[in-house]
């Protein structure tokens, strides 16, 4: 007797709170909630543990937040940024943003598991860049920088083995990096190969995701980036006047003259000398073989366009143009960049996906673009004049036609005479 008291003193105070953990970790945890300044600061971090969460998304919105996907561009926090003129004219919303350098479409579509609740009959912002359709697809290794298990068992619970989840656990399992066959792998590929998960599955993944999801409130937000000092200080920069286009775009003018004035390219000063400045003339003629027009990304956007219509989204897409003057330098293809916008543009609209801003003619603007590829101060007022009206009129209810064909592996490689050919046709 005595030493069984001896041994729960020494070991009882270990197994409690062996105990206590696992409780805490498997029992739904009750959240009251994010505060006004965190969910805020959230919105314009891009971090990365937010984007792979749930937590603070579905609060933010819950709210007035509105999604804005994309990647790098999302970045580029000048005065006329969409969450600069949002916050500082006041606008009935808020951008949240979702995706940072390296995010594509695929990103964007696990991105979305766990908030399909929020997202059902709202609207989205998504910036669909060129350079994500390039012949390899998605970068598996970036792709994991934004994927989560708990992005994975949200969706194994609801997956079907419809033609949707089957392409997206295939596609799932095409970038995993480790190839290593975990539990989550092989109810990954039950789904790949249209088979139901057994009742064992569904209860493992359930306590799963109990655990994940209190983790990701409790952890999520610890490390985000805070840009609110950024957004305020861009902001201090326009006037305090009503908005007024024509004076924003002489300001605009004038800022990007301003932060150009050390290349002929007229890209940003910090990005010349930190990115270019020593390695341009390597580059000329480099992008003369480039290719947008035939890639596995053109099913990965198919993916997130089938997942707007499931949830009922109004959805805005913004295809921004490069830099004309680069463009001329490095030998892109413009006869390319028309292929690709026709094609981006035949697979939207005839799904019934219309609300378009299509700026690829615009690319020679001056100040237009802040770099390279990324939208710099006239581009994102020029984005803020359509995005705007979109935002602040009333949801209505989109009709889309979906198309299962553009999964196939005749329309992500469909080019030149045959895609004319095509688009003639149809």
């Amino acid at each position: 007797m005595k030493i069984r008291r001896a041994l729960f003193k020494i070991f009882g105070p270990v197994i409690l709170a062996a105990l206590l953990v696992v409780a805490v970790l498997i029992i739904p945890f009750a959240s009251s909630g994010f505060n006004h300044q965190t969910i805020e600061r959230a919105a314009v971090s891009q971090s990365k543990n937010v984007f792979k969460g749930v937590a603070v998304k579905r609060q933010a919105l819950a709210e007035n937040y509105v999604p804005f996907m994309g990647s790098s561009e999302l970045s580029r926090m000048d005065s006329f940024h969409p969450s600069v003129l949002a916050q500082h004219y006041h606008r009935d919303y808020r951008p949240f943003l979702l995706g940072a350098a390296g995010s594509q479409s695929l990103t964007h579509y696990w991105g979305m598991q766990g908030i399909n609740h929020e997202l059902q009959n709202k609207k989205a912002v998504m910036i669909v860049s060129p350079q994500w359709f390039v012949k390899q697809g998605q970068n598996p290794i970036a792709f994991m920088q934004y994927h989560s298990n708990l992005q994975t068992v949200t969706w194994l619970l609801q997956a079907t083995t419809n033609k949707d989840d089957r392409y997206a656990a295939q596609r799932l399992l095409d970038m995993q990096v480790d190839k290593a066959d975990s539990r989550l792998d092989l109810m990954v590929k039950k789904i790949a190969d249209g088979k139901q998960l057994s009742q064992a599955d569904r209860t493992y993944l359930q306590l799963e995701k109990n655990s994940l999801a209190n983790q990701d409130r409790w952890f999520s937000t610890l490390s985000m980036k805070n840009r609110t000092d950024r957004i305020n200080k861009a902001a201090g920069q326009l006037p305090s006047s009503p908005y007024n286009v024509k004076r924003l775009d002489a300001i605009a003018y004038e800022m990007g003259d301003k932060a150009t004035t050390n290349n002929q390219f007229r890209v940003n000063n910090k990005f010349w000398n930190k990115r270019l400045k020593g390695n341009y003339r390597k580059l000329k003629g480099e992008q003369k073989n480039f290719n947008y027009v035939q890639s596995p990304e053109f099913a990965d956007f198919q993916l997130v366009l089938n997942q707007f219509h499931k949830d009922n989204m109004d959805v805005m897409f913004v295809i921004p143009p490069v830099n004309k003057r680069w463009s001329q330098y490095t030998g892109l293809s413009m006869a390319m960049l028309r292929q690709f916008d026709r094609k981006i543009n035949y697979q939207l609209r005839s799904q019934g996906f219309t609300n378009i801003v299509d700026l690829s003619n615009d690319g020679g603007e001056d100040f237009f673009m802040q770099d390279t590829i990324h939208l710099g101060w006239r581009g994102w007022l020029k984005v803020d004049q359509h995005v705007a009206p979109f935002l602040e009129g009333k949801y209505q209810r989109p009709h889309y036609q979906m198309n299962d064909y553009f999964y196939s592996k005749q329309w992500q490689d469909m080019a030149n005479s045959q895609l004319n050919q095509y688009l003639a046709k149809n």
